[in-house]
């Protein structure tokens, strides 16, 4: 079922979704499992699955030189879908990047998708990698979402890259991108960053999932002023919790994101990290009860692969 079929058949009521990322290469899928079971209590309809940009490694070849080799460290990502959609029968959201994937290979792996009864995608540019002071797209790949958005809206449409087919089964894509309530790091005013969401939605956007944020007046008036430019598609809030003291410098270094001044105090009059985690527990509860009682469509946390605070989280607001 689509994300907005859900929204739609939910009527009014607020719903549970949340973000994983694929473990890395050599690990057991078994651990994901383990930190997804405790939260399928709350009957999430969706379950993300992030996808990662390539890295190079360095391998030792011995007499001080070394081999400079191009990876991905977390791959898997379209098979996790289907092992969730198939353990949980819960439907999952795969992550489709601009970054490392030519268009070819974009078309591959939402044909895959079709087969195997995906029918929600997130269409995100992606970062730089790490080496890399500014994004660059792989050769023959999508330079910016837009053009993500418009490559899977053509195959809703029936229009393949090249064309050479005869096409008897359209696909039927639900797409969704990211809004940012404190505009991207490279947009030059949140105004501008909103024209461009705006553009995506016209594109064909189907819905719109936050960045994280940790004061909800941002989140409102993220809302109203997509509202007031014509965007009427749903505005899903992402919400991660704070768990460590470095969140307090990695987080707006990241991400660039204001942190409020009370959740700062609170963080660093804890003593160690187990405190830490509980002030992030319960700001975010806050935060989710508030937006909650306004009526938004999703609550989706951002999980990185641990579920026990988004576990304490949901007990205390679903």
């Amino acid at each position: 079922m689509k994300v907005t079929e859900h929204i739609e058949n939910a009527k009014g009521k607020t719903l549970f979704s949340f973000e994983i990322i694929p473990p890395q290469k050599g690990k057991s899928i078994q651990e994901l499992y383990d930190n997804i079971d405790p939260l399928m209590e709350f009957k999430p309809p969706f379950i993300d699955v992030t996808t990662s940009r390539e890295e190079y490694i360095y391998i030792d070849r011995g007499n001080g030189l070394l081999d400079k080799k191009l990876t991905r460290m977390r791959p898997g990502t379209l098979g996790i879908c289907a092992s969730i959609k198939h353990k949980y029968n819960v439907d999952t959201v795969p992550h489709l990047l601009c970054g490392g994937f030519t268009q070819e290979e974009t078309e591959y792996m939402l044909v895959d998708c079709q087969y195997l009864g995906i029918n929600n995608v997130m269409a995100l540019r992606g970062d730089a990698m790490k080496d890399e002071q500014s994004f660059v797209p792989k050769a023959g790949g999508n330079h910016y979402a837009i053009d993500l958005v418009r490559q899977i809206n053509d195959l809703n449409c029936g229009k393949y890259l090249h064309e050479v087919m005869d096409v008897d089964n359209k696909a039927d894509f639900c797409i969704g991108v990211a809004g940012y309530p404190e505009k991207h790091l490279e947009s030059p005013s949140l105004q501008s960053d909103l024209k461009r969401l705006k553009e995506k939605v016209d594109a064909g956007a189907d819905y719109v999932v936050t960045q994280m944020f940790f004061d909800n007046s941002k989140y409102f008036a993220f809302v109203e002023k997509a509202r007031e430019i014509g965007i009427t598609i749903p505005i899903i809030p992402g919400i991660k919790p704070i768990a460590v003291q470095r969140h307090l410098q990695v987080l707006p270094q990241i991400f660039r994101i204001d942190l409020p001044e009370d959740l700062i105090d609170a963080v660093d009059k804890c003593k160690n990290n187990a405190e830490i985690k509980q002030v992030g527990i319960e700001w975010a509860i806050q935060q989710s009860l508030e937006l909650k009682a306004a009526g938004v469509p999703f609550l989706h946390y951002y999980s990185m692969g641990k579920s026990e605070n988004i576990r304490q989280i949901a007990s205390q607001v679903f």
